[in-house]
């Protein structure tokens, strides 16, 4: 039975846990995607949401594992994993919001109550 002084005393001595984990996951960008990402990220005109897909890419690109690119960016793990995949099976379109997502505007009336004058 180990006495909990001792690993205590081992893991303070030098012996620590890994922290996050080791990727082999790389992706290496052509220079028109590279170009395009930073311009994303650099532009004010853009959704933040896109800009931040663009950083994940581009750290990613230099190196950086998950979970230090997802605390990095302010997003989960999973959801920072997401848009590498989408990425990496679409391209930069794959960082594109997809259709159907967001505010739809305000429900209208039917078409037969809109023609009728009020008066």
């Amino acid at each position: 039975m180990t006495d909990l002084g001792t690993v205590s005393t081992r893991l303070t001595q030098g012996q620590r846990m890994a922290r996050g984990r080791k990727t082999s996951l790389m992706i290496r960008l052509t220079l028109a995607e590279r170009q395009t990402l930073l311009a994303w990220q650099r532009a004010t005109n853009i959704r933040a949401g896109l800009a931040r897909r663009a950083r994940i890419v581009l750290l990613l690109a230099d190196g950086m594992t998950i979970t230090d690119i997802a605390a990095a960016v302010g997003l989960s793990r999973r959801h920072t994993y997401k848009w590498i995949q989408r990425f990496m099976q679409e391209g930069l379109a794959g960082l594109e919001d997809k259709p159907g997502r967001g505010h739809h505007g305000l429900l209208q009336p039917p078409h037969d109550q809109r023609d009728m004058d009020v008066g």
